[in-house]
This record gives C-alpha cells, sequence and structure tokens, in this order.
C-alpha cells in the first residue's frame, strides 16, 4: 500500500445518539465520511446490545452512505437476509462467531454484498491466510468487542502488518483477489476500536486502510474536521 492510495474513514453509529439517528446519518455524511459503521451485537457473543436491523433501515432512509455492518452474533447466517434488505452494503461477521466460515462469506458474496471477516485481538494472525481470497476485507479488533471508549490495543499493530505484508506478497487486492492483468487498488484492512489522531497513525502506518472511529468523531464539534485529520496521517 503506497501513501497515494486513500484511507477511508467511517464513523461508529453506536457511539451517536440513538434517538436521533436521521439527525446523526446526516452530521456523518455532511461531515464528509466515507460511510457508515454499524454494529449488531446479541447479548451473547459480546456482552452488550446494540441496533436492530430495523435501526438500519432507519438510517438507511436519511443516508446514501455506503452502510458498513459488523455483527458480533453467535450464528450471524441468521442476520445475512435481514441486513440486505435494511440496507446492508458489507456485512462482517467474526470467524469466532460460526464454524461455517467460508460458507456465510460465500453467502454474503452470492447477495451481492461485500463481505468482511473479523478478528477479536487474542485470535491468532495465522488463521488469516486461508480467508484472503474468500472475503472484501479483514477487520482486525483494536479493542475487545462490545462496548464503545476502549483504549487502543498497539499489540495488535503487528496483526496489521502481518496481513498487510501477506497481502503485499501474494498481491491480493481488492476483492481478495489477485489481479492478472493490470492493477486492483489494495486489499482492505480495517481496524475497529481506540481510533484517534493519536492512534490513526499508527495504524496507517502498519497497513490499515479502513479506519473505525467512534467516540473521537462524536464527542464535541467538528466531526468533519475530525475525520480530514485521520486521512491527513496517510501523508
Amino acid at each position: 500500500m503506497s501513501k497515494r492510495d486513500p484511507i477511508y474513514i467511517q464513523p461508529s453509529i453506536f457511539a451517536a445518539d440513538f434517538g436521533h439517528l436521521a439527525d446523526e446519518a446526516k452530521r456523518i455524511e455532511d461531515a464528509g465520511a466515507d460511510g457508515i459503521h454499524f454494529d449488531i451485537m446479541d447479548g451473547h457473543f459480546v456482552p452488550n446490545l446494540s441496533l436492530s436491523p430495523r435501526g438500519l433501515s432507519a438510517i438507511n432512509r436519511a443516508t446514501d452512505l455506503f452502510l458498513d455492518v459488523h455483527i458480533m452474533v453467535y450464528n450471524p447466517f441468521d442476520y445475512i437476509e435481514r441486513l440486505i434488505e435494511s440496507g446492508a452494503d458489507c456485512i462482517t461477521f467474526h470467524m469466532e462467531a460460526t464454524e461455517d466460515v467460508v460458507e456465510t462469506l460465500a453467502y454474503i458474496r452470492k447477495c451481492n454484498v461485500k463481505a468482511g471477516l473479523a478478528f477479536c485481538p487474542e485470535t491468532s494472525e495465522s488463521l488469516i491466510p486461508k480467508y484472503l481470497d474468500k472475503c472484501d476485507k479483514i477487520l482486525l479488533m483494536t479493542v475487545q468487542p462490545g462496548f464503545g471508549g476502549q483504549a487502543f490495543l498497539p499489540e495488535v499493530l503487528e496483526k496489521v502488518k502481518f496481513t498487510r505484508d501477506l497481502c503485499d506478497r501474494l498481491n491480493v487486492r481488492k476483492g481478495g483477489k489477485v489481479p492478472k492483468e493490470g492493477e486492483l487498488p489494495p486489499f482492505d484492512i480495517q481496524v475497529d476500536g481506540g481510533v484517534d489522531d493519536q492512534t490513526a497513525p499508527l495504524a496507517i502506518k502498519a497497513g490499515a486502510n479502513h479506519l473505525v472511529a467512534g467516540s473521537y468523531l462524536f464527542k464535541g464539534d467538528s466531526m468533519g474536521g475530525k475525520i480530514t485529520r485521520l486521512r491527513g496521517e496517510a501523508g
């Protein structure tokens, strides 16, 4: 990944005001974000609950931004159709949550939606290579999933670097594809948790090109300025 490649910023709606989702979606759009990151939790895979597919539908009606859905649930397959009907553009689930990882990735893609695969901080990076050509994105959690406002875990940066180096070595690029002719943009590596103007440059230097930020962006004013600063760390 070169410094010319874009850095994508997706505010996490989990940190927004749930009583004004449409307004918050508009605020994100006006701030110049690349999409909205939407968390769904079942209270079992992680000890917390969040918005439902109905909440996603409400956001979808309020914005044309890319809707990046991260499901922290057991049996993720059961959520796919409802999320697609609600407007999901990408569905990312945890490899720790199901034994049917390959089948679930394939089904999401079959539905003409991008498929992402998430890894908890303690999960070994040795499991990543077998899935690179089967998904559109790898999400490496930089906090324990389930709660906002946590501190960034710097040890995950080595996993980000491992994944980016692997993609570069194998020439795996967008969509998990190895281009035969021409060039495709870099494979998407996303980090989520504790991202701010201090940790973003560390993640970008390690090889991440998708940054999810919650508390940092929603606290106070000037979300647009903060998004600009996060993107600016790429240069």
